[in-house]
């Protein structure tokens, strides 16, 4: 069983071409017209062992709301595509990960029911021209899409930029063994309900 999916999206705002393959390798080329989350994408993908293609053409000479929480619905576009009936997945997952004196947790729960919450206070509001509160715009984009609860914490940070990447790889981590196969259960549906 291949657990891939191609997701294509264009809007008025943006113009998105992305392939996620939950089985990879780390295999990573991002282009998104924003730096910085270029960076972020490539972490996530790098410390989850996804391989991830993303082109994304934004109205960014407006700012980059519009890319970030584009970019997020269709990753979770792909994930729910890939996932398909979530059968054997471990479902569940939790990531602390530090970054120098940074400390981010990351909690999923793939079950079928769209939440974030998100709890994470910045030094610096931006970091070069990317503003802190896009983080939150693309969580609460992708958790809405996926139909996936993410709950994420930044537990102490000093330096904004390691804050950030210590959220995204902590992401990146939880979201790599909550779609694993449980080897325990390869074929069976986790949840008592019998169906995500």
């Amino acid at each position: 069983m291949t657990r891939k999916a191609q997701i294509k999206r264009k809007t008025k705002e943006t113009d998105i071409k992305l392939t996620l393959q939950l089985d990879g390798t780390g295999e990573v080329s991002v282009s998104s017209g924003v730096g910085f989350m270029d960076h972020m994408l490539t972490l996530v993908a790098k410390h989850g062992l996804f391989d991830l293609n993303l082109v994304c053409k934004g109205d960014v000479e407006v700012d980059f709301h519009h890319s970030i929480e584009d970019i997020g619905i269709c990753l979770g576009m792909a994930l729910q595509e890939s996932l398909g009936d979530c059968k054997g997945i471990f479902r569940y997952a939790t990531e602390y990960i530090p970054m120098d004196e940074s400390l981010a947790r990351v909690c999923i729960d793939i079950g079928g029911r769209p939440n974030l919450t998100y709890a994470a206070t910045y030094v610096d509001r931006v970091i070069n021209n990317f503003e802190c509160d896009l983080v939150e715009d693309f969580f609460k984009a992708l958790s809405d899409t996926a139909r996936m609860t993410i709950h994420i914490d930044l537990l102490r940070g000093r330096n904004s930029h390691h804050s950030v990447e210590a959220i995204f790889k902590a992401f990146g981590r939880a979201l790599s063994h909550a779609c694993k196969i449980n080897p325990a259960a390869p074929d069976q549906i986790p949840s008592s309900k019998g169906t995500i």
